[in-house]
């Protein structure tokens, strides 16, 4: 059995048994997350432990704008002055609560953040986004240096060089 992250493919993952404990995140990888991918509104990333196709646990990349006003000043001032940056957005990280415990968020969120930062030498991208749904997603980001917007504690996010420190850190 080897863990392996793949690109969702609806008829090959098994999503029905999947349960992180939210609700919104379940319901997500069960119901709309092929249709996001199909239509490009979403990128979503799943992690199996092959040969075996149970989703254990999974992510999502899409394009994101962030304003410049959003963010803090140290990181804004060095930055042109335009309306809206490009960004990227983490927007769903998961992991079924069979699996919770092992470490597999943080494997899924560096294997995320070097998507984020590969793409980077293709299409434009600041920072990455991520959007925690409570106190303690918040706090799994921030053990990861991401920084709150300035009015929106919820939403955090991580320069793309600080993303390519880390993965550099994670030997990656």
């Amino acid at each position: 059995m080897a863990l392996t992250i793949e690109l969702l493919d609806s008829r090959k993952h098994n999503r029905s048994n999947f349960s992180c404990g939210e609700e919104t995140l379940d319901n997500y990888i069960r119901k709309q997350a092929s249709q996001d991918l199909k239509k490009r509104v979403a990128m979503v990333f799943v992690l199996v432990d092959s040969p075996n196709t149970d989703v254990i646990a999974y992510y999502t990349l899409s394009s994101y704008t962030i304003a410049l006003t959003e963010l803090s000043e140290s990181f804004a001032k060095n930055l042109p002055r335009y309306p809206l940056l490009p960004a990227t957005l983490l927007g769903c990280l998961a992991v079924d609560r069979t699996q919770q415990n092992q470490h597999l968020g943080e494997l899924i969120l560096i294997d995320a953040l070097k998507k984020a930062l590969l793409a980077t030498e293709q299409v434009a991208s600041l920072a990455v986004i991520a959007e925690a749904l409570n106190e303690r997603a918040a706090k799994f980001y921030q053990k990861y240096s991401f920084q709150p917007f300035k009015q929106e504690p919820m939403k955090l996010y991580l320069p793309m060089k600080s993303v390519a420190e880390l993965c550099q850190v994670f030997n990656i």
